[in-house]
């Protein structure tokens, strides 16, 4: 009994100890932490205090509001044919007698182009002429007697009508014997002749065609919303893949009042000046449609441009509460015509405002401070014009973005490059006499 006594003693003393050993080693680990935890809150050297002050500006990248030129116009594609074209059918059967043409000859309205044989029709105008002399003379001697009193009205009638019968045979032999003959109809250019001298000829039968290359038609398609700026007299700039690199003008004739249901699209006709007969019909021709041009219009570079929300907005840079500092501000705008690289605005900005071009997602709020920097400049490199200034290129030259990109705004004397002039875009335009193209009044130019 006195055994087990004894080592239920030594027992507890063993656990005591491991108490007291486990309590220590604990209070001698946290006294180390804490006393380590001065080494992090103790005051930082001299010069580290700038980290811990306002956080550096956003760097961006921005534009300036521009103005120039710009042309209202979409692309089409379309087709030449002949102002004037057709195919020299016979309205009689017949075997050709003479033909009075050359393959690509010019005719003239009016000139006799084949000729069948006629010698039966001029007999059958030979018996009519005889014919009506004869009833001539009936008549005439009747209206004697008449006066006379030696014959009735009666006898007088019938030879009047006999003597109209006559005169209608002799135009009816006349007209046949003329429809022998196959007219130009206008002025043109004959094509390739499809007969030979001794071909017998049903009537309808395909001859010859004839174009009038003066001027050509274009046709084209646009789709249905360009329905209400499209008009007669506006112009249309066009190029062909058989001549390249001269372009051509046209102007609108006529819009098709139909709006084919198939494809939702509008036809329109123009007309080319075409008297140097550099174009010819059937030609593949690619359109540019101009509706018109807008002076002084506002544009700024598109990723200037912000979509959210079914809205447009920019982020324009404006002075901020300290001299010599910027910050952001979010602008809604209104959006118009749009150019490769270039977008049109309407409402939210002035000519001459900064918007930020790139660096939008670092923007999240209003007055976020920014700092604008030149991607054109080396590293390093300070930018020549003070803040919210753009940087100037070498030669003092100012840049309208200060990201170094080319001015798009027209030089000073210089057509707008949509609006490459008119005048360059046609190559007739120094020709003299009336354009084809023209009507009425307005053919003398």
């Amino acid at each position: 009994m006195a055994y087990k006594k004894k080592y239920a003693v030594m027992a507890l003393v063993g656990v005591c100890a491991a108490s007291g050993a486990a309590w220590w080693f604990q209070n001698k680990t946290s006294g180390s932490a804490d006393g380590a935890q001065p080494s992090v809150t103790s005051p930082a050297p001299a010069g580290a205090g700038a980290s811990a002050g306002p956080a550096k500006p956003t760097a961006i990248e921005v534009a300036k509001v521009e103005t120039q030129t710009l042309v209202d116009e979409t692309q089409a594609v379309g087709s030449l044919r002949s102002r004037q074209g057709v195919m020299l059918r016979p309205e009689v059967g017949g075997r050709v007698k003479q033909i009075f043409f050359n393959d690509g000859q010019r005719v003239r309205k009016g000139q006799v182009m084949v000729q069948f044989e006629d010698q039966l029709q001029q007999a059958q105008l030979s018996q009519a002429k005889a014919e009506l002399s004869i009833a001539e003379a009936n008549h005439k001697r009747n209206q004697e007697l008449v006066a006379q009193n030696f014959i009735s009205k009666r006898s007088l009638d019938e030879s009047g009508a006999a003597l109209e019968v006559t005169r209608a045979k002799l135009a009816l032999a006349d007209a046949t014997l003329q429809r022998l003959k196959v007219l130009a109809p206008f002025d043109g250019i004959t094509g390739l002749k499809q007969v030979n001298v001794g071909d017998y000829l049903k009537d309808g039968a395909d001859m010859v065609n004839i174009e009038d290359l003066d001027a050509v038609l274009l046709d084209f398609r646009l789709p249905e919303r360009f329905q209400a700026k499209i008009r007669a007299g506006q112009k249309a700039q066009l190029t062909v893949d058989a001549l390249p690199g001269r372009p051509f003008m046209a102007v609108v004739q006529a819009v098709d009042p139909l709006i084919e249901a198939n494809g939702r699209s509008v036809g329109v006709r123009g007309c080319i000046d075409n008297r140097q007969q550099q174009l010819r019909p059937g030609m593949f021709a690619r359109v540019n449609a101009v509706f018109g041009s807008r002076e002084n219009a506002m544009v700024i570079p598109e990723e200037a441009i912000i979509p959210q929300g079914g809205r447009t907005f920019v982020v324009k840079v404006v002075p901020g509460e300290k001299p010599d500092s910027l910050m952001s501000e979010r602008v809604a705008v209104k959006t118009g015509l749009r150019q490769p690289g270039k977008v049109e605005i309407l409402e939210g900005l002035a000519a001459g405002d900064t918007v930020v071009t790139a660096g939008h997602q670092r923007l999240q709020k209003d007055g976020t401070a920014v700092r604008v920097i030149d991607v054109a400049q080396p590293a390093g490199a300070k930018p020549a014009g003070g803040p919210g200034q753009a940087a100037a290129p070498a030669g003092g030259a100012p840049s309208a973005t200060v990201s170094g990109a080319t001015p798009t705004a027209p030089a000073a004397g210089k057509a707008p490059q949509g609006a490459k002039s008119m005048a360059s875009a046609n190559p007739n335009a120094a020709m003299s006499g009336p354009n084809p193209c023209l009507r009425g009044a307005d053919a003398a130019r």
